[in-house]
């Protein structure tokens, strides 16, 4: 099976063939980002190293989109989204709400954690298992709802 990483390269000569500039642009920019992540850390980053890249980049452009939205440039909210889109077909399926309330269940169930000063101890536990597949603050406000019952 082809890791993500190799995916990603051959969507960019595939983009570059294609002549989808703008494509083109965001799969450079996350190759780049990876790329930085493997020679800071020098190692080569796995599937799961490289969805947080992707999910990092994600959060970044959501970010930029809020405040260009706030101050009417809707150029820039064009492109911004535009890539947002090319980096989200990257992430594996996202969890729907109810998978997600199951495995916040589950994770306050295992470790027995009985109030808000557990809630580092049931994060610990969801991260691995749900990052990149969910939006961790959601996640993170969910523990938060289940400890403080």
């Amino acid at each position: 099976m082809m890791s993500l990483k190799d995916q990603i390269s051959d969507d960019m000569k595939n983009a570059m063939r294609a002549r989808e500039t703008e494509r083109l642009g965001t799969i450079r920019l996350l190759l780049a980002a990876i790329k930085q992540r493997e020679v800071d850390e020098r190692v080569t980053l796995d599937d799961a190293a490289v969805t947080a890249v992707i999910d990092k980049m994600m959060k970044q452009r959501k970010d930029s989109i809020s405040q260009f939205q706030a101050a009417g440039r809707d150029d820039l909210v064009a492109k911004e989204s535009a890539e947002l889109t090319v980096l989200a077909a990257y992430m594996p399926e996202q969890l729907s709400a109810e998978a997600i309330a199951a495995e916040v269940a589950a994770a306050v169930a295992a470790t027995g954690a009985a109030g808000p000063q557990d809630m580092g101890k049931v994060m610990g536990v969801l991260k691995p298992k749900l990052a990149g597949k969910a939006d961790m603050t959601a996640v993170s406000a969910q523990v938060k709802a289940a400890l403080t019952k």
